[in-house]
């Protein structure tokens, strides 16, 4: 009989000079990018922790260590393809994934429909499963002042 799991997951990271912005597993024309040890795209770390939190698995630092070199600017979208395998491993299904990214730039509308596909296809869900939003913080804090970006996201998975 299989059970219904949810798992939550949060991501932020700094904004920096030099580096590529990608969201969702898209390359956005920005004037600056998220700094990390990965590709740094915090909607796909908010959704890879979600899923592997459903499934009861330690979090993505853990099984995405910054301290491995050997995965040093690795894509988010190779990330969400691992989870996936984690899940697949652990036979659970994702039913969803709901996520909201927080930015105060650039406008994410007109990426949402190529993350949606991107994180599908990474996931090797069918597209109605993801969803992707975005919003300001309305000018207040680190993300209100635009030194950074967040992105939260929920996760429902069945576990046979």
């Amino acid at each position: 009989m299989a059970t219904t799991r949810c798992g939550i997951g949060y991501d932020a990271h700094r904004l920096a000079a030099g580096r590529k912005l990608v969201l969702g597993g898209v390359e956005i024309p920005h004037d600056v990018g998220l700094e990390g040890h990965s590709d740094a795209d915090v909607l796909c770390h908010a959704i890879a922790d979600a899923l592997l939190g459903a499934m009861g698995e330690r979090d993505i630092g853990h099984h995405f260590p910054n301290t491995d070199a050997s995965i040093r600017g690795i894509s988010s979208i190779a990330i969400l393809q691992r989870v996936a395998d984690v899940l697949k491993n652990g036979r659970g299904r994702i039913t969803n994934v709901d996520a909201t990214l927080i930015a105060e730039a650039p406008k994410i509308a007109p990426h949402i429909d190529a993350m949606r596909e991107r994180i599908s296809s990474a996931l090797r869900v069918d597209l109605a499963r993801i969803g992707i939003k975005a919003t300001t913080n309305e000018g207040l804090g680190a993300l209100g002042r635009g030194e950074g970006m967040a992105a939260i996201a929920v996760a429902s998975v069945e576990q046979n």
